[in-house]
């Protein structure tokens, strides 16, 4: 580690992110950069390429021409299979770095980080087994017809990717696209560039063929507009907030372009009085303040059934007020800082609104000791009313609100009242109960006495504001592929002949 401006940061930084467009690293054609924060002093530790369309459109060309006249998309799945196992082993050995890295750049957990640079290795090693596996359906009609159903890769896939938890995220959507045989052109959050650029490296050491993968940095007003309005991108994946999405959905509209679209969330964690408390309270303290409440499936509104509520705010509050933040290097800390001065800005105004909306019992500001840096310590509001801002508005950060019901068909009607769908968690030992109020729940995903472990097979996605489409096992499969249906037929044509004599 060196040191500057009193800060420690890795050894071995870039002094410069670029593009990495057919298998070169290259500037913006225009030259222009953008400062990159370190978000514990909020001070610029590196320049990055600022891409626009003329770098998304040299980005494509090299992408379409892999795709067309390349081998990438013509090999064969356990071939394309084996070139993902070496990323997989390749992300697994460089996972220190890639955890210290993705901390320093994010202001997440060390510890945290660690696990989601695992978590991406994992997400390659998963899709390179499914492609393998990979069966698809035929149908019989004995002696008259054969249909089978024949996937192929559909071309360029842009990838658009949020600042949370930025490497696990990219291989979330990367794995599946070059699993298939598509090419990509990936486009990172502006606030976190750093840990994007070391897939170059790690994909041209696994045998990647040049131009599959291509990396443009940039905004996305700039970079992102750029590939979304592209023609020869047939398909987006994109992670991020859902106003973000709503527009991108617009400028796609025109081109007809596939969507998979992952948006915000506010989460609802509904807490019955038979359910395990302890349990309950330490999921919930997890599911809000891990990854620093920076995470689209935080239970950021938890629902307390009123026999419990008191006891249950008052343990919930004090637990909180012992959650560890720190310096993110430190593996100690369990909330380190939020990723950029902008977003600590946005945070601390629900902070000050929730201070007028509902009992503050837990953090409320600054955390003792910090008096720089993008630090919030973790915020609890009890008595929350479900009209208040802070109970229907996404804040992506340590801030939960706590509110009590009386009834399940209250609970319900709570849980279901926002504009968003992502995911719901329901503590209860009643078995029937839970069954049924997962089942009635506007969510994509549901949690039933646990938070946020999940098969990699199974479909991830929102409903309402949350999202459109799922990806994860075959759902990620048909999203990067076309399926055409094939029908052979076995004996006489079937059908009425017009213009005979």
């Amino acid at each position: 580690m060196s040191q500057s401006s009193g800060r420690q940061v890795p050894e071995g930084l870039p002094d410069r992110i670029r593009h990495y467009i057919d298998g070169e690293f290259v500037d913006s054609a225009d030259g222009a950069t953008f400062g990159v924060l370190d978000p514990v002093t909020n001070e610029d530790y590196v320049s990055a390429a600022a891409g626009k369309k003329a770098d998304v459109d040299r980005a494509v060309a090299a992408a379409r021409r892999a795709f067309t006249e390349g081998p990438w998309p013509k090999l064969l799945p356990r071939e394309r299979s084996r070139v993902l196992h070496r990323v997989a082993d390749l992300v697994e050995a460089r996972d220190a770095r890639l955890a210290e890295l993705e901390s320093f750049d994010s202001g997440l957990p060390i510890s945290q980080a660690l696990g989601q640079a695992r978590r991406a290795a994992e997400n390659f090693r998963f899709f390179a087994d499914l492609i393998v596996a990979q069966a698809d359906d035929v149908y019989k009609v004995p002696g008259r017809q054969v249909n089978y159903v024949n996937r192929k890769p559909i071309g360029v896939a842009g990838l658009i990717t949020p600042w949370n938890t930025p490497f696990m995220l990219e291989s979330w959507k990367l794995a599946p696209a070059l699993a298939t045989g598509n090419t990509v052109v990936l486009k990172p959050a502006e606030f976190t560039p750093l840990s994007a650029s070391l897939w170059a490296e790690i994909f041209s050491e696994a045998g990647l063929p040049q131009g599959v993968f291509n990396l443009v940095n940039g905004f996305g007003e700039d970079a992102g507009d750029a590939l979304v309005k592209h023609p020869d991108v047939p398909l987006i994946s994109f992670t991020g907030e859902s106003g973000t999405g709503s527009l991108i959905f617009a400028n796609a509209a025109p081109f007809l372009k596939g969507l998979s679209m992952e948006l915000g969330g506010k989460s609802p964690a509904i807490v019955f009085a038979d359910a395990d408390l302890e349990a309950a309270i330490n999921a919930t303290i997890f599911g809000v303040f891990s990854l620093n409440g920076e995470r689209c499936t935080a239970g950021s509104r938890i629902l307390v059934e009123r026999a419990v509520y008191d006891e249950f705010v008052e343990r919930y509050a004090a637990q909180a007020k012992r959650v560890v933040v720190g310096d993110p290097r430190d593996p100690k800390t369990e909330v380190g800082a939020l990723v950029h001065p902008e977003h600590y800005a946005k945070v601390m105004s629900y902070v000050e609104l929730g201070k007028t909306e509902g009992r503050l019992v837990a953090g409320g500001g600054r955390p003792e000791g910090f008096p720089t840096g993008n630090y919030v310590a973790p915020t609890v509001f009890a008595d929350v009313k479900p009209d208040a801002r802070i109970f229907q508005e996404e804040i992506f950060g340590p801030v939960v609100a706590i509110t009590p019901f009386d009834s399940e068909e209250e609970a319900l009607e709570l849980a279901n009242n926002t504009k968003y769908g992502l995911a719901a968690y329901v503590w209860t030992n009643d078995l029937k109960r839970a069954h049924t109020f997962a089942q009635s729940v506007e969510a994509g995903m549901v949690w039933l006495n646990s938070n946020n472990v999940r098969d990699l097979r199974t479909p991830f996605g929102g409903v309402k504001a949350s999202g459109l489409g799922h990806e994860g096992g075959y759902r990620s499969i048909d999203f990067y592929t076309d399926q055409q249906a094939v029908h052979i037929n076995l004996g006489e044509a079937h059908n009425p002949i017009f213009g005979a004599r």
